[in-house]
């Protein structure tokens, strides 16, 4: 199994939960410090050989261009989070796995890109809590979407289960129902029942008629007033779709999945991070964690 990490995920959810640490220099380190130890944890507990860590390359993308208020609700990075991005790099580096950033994209892409790239010679799990990220979920079971903390996979049957539509149908339903994480405004009163409802009569969103008579015959309660919702907020709902629907042509990444396997861990590498930001638990962990890869 190669493993596609949507980093940001796991940096964020270290900042905002684990107590602060400071390294000798007085510099903040925890988020660092928690994307470390999760490294080692998957590795460790999963034996992961093949991992690949996707960065945001910034906190604004192409969407931005589209859409300015995309994220916007998020605000800005934090002054003592934002240096921790660049020594999570140094971290995937000096434990041997491959990392990626692009300018202009976001981790998802990134992690689009790769799955269509690699996912006919490799198995992959793409490692998110992200919602958007369920469209990359295959029939086939070649890639599925597993939250490492849950320790949960989700399967194409997962995904109906769970959002009630096809994984090649979740930029349609974040086109109906908004993603308030993203900013990304939905339909006003249509909710996942009603999505799961309008995406299992019409494939996608161009595909929903403007006569309100057909939707009117829709096995849905107050199918009419559906319509006229979708209708009344048709254009509002492409473009969110549009937004919510990954890049799959990412420029500048490797076409060979062997640059994800069994990478060596750099010893002095790692020896001179976690000197430098006194993480001396982290040394030891990782000298047994992937010396024993």
């Amino acid at each position: 199994m190669l493993y596609l990490l949507d980093a940001h995920v796991y940096i964020f959810r270290a900042y905002y939960s684990l107590p602060e640490m400071e390294g000798p220099d007085g510099h903040t380190t925890h988020a660092a410090y928690g994307f470390a130890n999760t490294l080692l944890r998957m590795v460790a507990e999963l034996e992961v050989d093949e991992l690949v860590c996707c960065f945001d390359f910034a906190m604004t993308s192409f969407r931005n261009d589209l859409e300015p208020t995309y994220k916007a609700l998020r605000g800005e990075v934090p002054d003592d989070l934002d240096p921790q991005f660049a020594i999570c790099q140094e971290v995937a580096e000096a434990f041997g796995f491959a990392h990626y950033a692009v300018p202009e994209f976001e981790a998802d892409d990134l992690i689009a890109t790769l799955c269509e790239r690699w996912g006919g010679d490799r198995e992959i799990a793409v490692t998110s809590v992200d919602k958007d990220l369920a469209q990359l979920v295959r029939e086939d079971g070649g890639v599925v979407l597993f939250d490492f903390a849950k320790g949960t996979t989700l399967d194409a049957d997962g995904v109906r289960e769970k959002f009630g539509v096809s994984p090649h149908q979740i930029p349609d339903y974040l086109g109906l129902v908004g993603d308030s994480v993203d900013n990304l405004p939905g339909v006003p009163g249509i909710g996942a029942k009603g999505a799961s409802a309008v995406l299992g009569t019409w494939e996608c969103l161009e595909d929903a008629p403007l006569d309100l008579e057909v939707w009117a015959a829709l096995p849905v309660r107050g199918a009419r007033r559906l319509g006229e919702r979708f209708v009344a907020h048709r254009d509002r709902a492409l473009r969110t779709k549009a937004l919510a629907t990954v890049r799959r042509d990412v420029p500048g990444l490797p076409r060979d999945p062997e640059v994800a396997a069994r990478a060596r861990p750099k010893a002095a590498a790692i020896d001179a991070l976690c000197r430098r930001l006194g993480w001396g638990a982290i040394a030891e962990r990782a000298s047994g964690v992937l010396g024993a890869r």
